[in-house]
């Protein structure tokens, strides 16, 4: 259990520089997704297995918008 005390731990992209970039957290078999710029805002939960779809689409360059 997570308490002020005993936060998850969030991670950022080695490519971020700006610190102004995503955060990923493994809770339990689920993977939470925050803004850095707004921790307290919302989350997005995800399984482990839509987490590795998503990667998966990434690398594979699904979400290019250029």
């Amino acid at each position: 259990m997570f308490t002020p005390e005993n936060p998850p731990a969030w991670h950022r992209s080695s490519y971020c520089e700006t610190g102004t970039c995503l955060e990923a957290a493994r809770i339990g078999g689920m993977i939470q997704v925050r803004d850095s710029k707004d921790p307290a805002g919302p989350v997005l939960t995800f399984t482990l297995s839509e987490w590795k779809a998503f990667l998966q689409g990434v690398r594979a360059l699904e979400f290019d918008v250029d």
